[in-house]
């Protein structure tokens, strides 16, 4: 007798892998739910059995292609300047590059008009990597290479918030000087008052 639930789960990922392809083909304003179903051979009720949006099928979509939120932690080579100018440089590639940044931008859309759907993006792909971050000045406030009075939301928002205006709002062009002009102006900013990045003495 044929296993329902594997047949299921064959499904779900044929959705997934169609929705992926399709939306790297077409872009998202031009995705539907009817093309995805086409593509992945299921009928329409059995994506939207399962998520209530299309919005909701992209997001996962782009979840089965990223790493387990549990490898996320930040290296910890002991030196705070090294491991997130890496991040910042991370996440301005990934908001650089076209194809990932066309699906992003359609979804930071969508959930302006979806709560559902901003709180599952925010608990799935933004919470997990703000936290990491978080995580990592964390560990350097413990090895005296940060302030220790400091809020950690905050200090996270002042290294990602300047990447994501800029490239929301298309100001100027992400690129790598600007990941370390971003990362040198909040470990300034986040340093003891007796330390600067790099051992300088901290400007008056």
């Amino acid at each position: 007798m044929p296993d329902p639930t594997r047949r299921s789960e064959r499904s779900r990922h044929a959705i997934l892998t169609a929705a992926h392809e399709l939306v790297g083909e077409v872009g998202y304003r031009k995705l539907t739910i009817e093309a995805i179903a086409a593509r992945a051979g299921v009928g329409k009720q059995t994506i939207y059995r399962w998520w209530p949006s299309k919005g909701a099928v992209v997001l996962d979509a782009m979840l089965a292609t990223v790493s387990d939120p549990a490898d996320l932690a930040l290296p910890d080579t002991g030196d705070v300047d090294a491991d997130l100018r890496g991040v910042v440089h991370a996440i301005v590639a990934e908001l650089a590059d076209p194809t990932l940044s066309g699906t992003s931008r359609a979804l930071m859309i969508e959930i302006q008009e979806d709560p559902g759907l901003a709180e599952s993006m925010v608990e799935r792909i933004l919470g997990p990597n703000l936290a990491a971050i978080a995580d990592r000045l964390r560990a350097a406030q413990d090895a005296g290479q940060l302030r220790r009075d400091l809020d950690l939301s905050v200090a996270v928002e002042m290294i990602v918030g300047p990447l994501y205006h800029r490239w929301l709002l298309r100001t100027a062009p992400l690129t790598p000087a600007y990941a370390d002009t971003v990362t040198d102006l909040a470990l300034r900013a986040l340093a003891p008052d007796r330390l600067a990045p790099h051992g300088e003495d901290r400007l008056e």
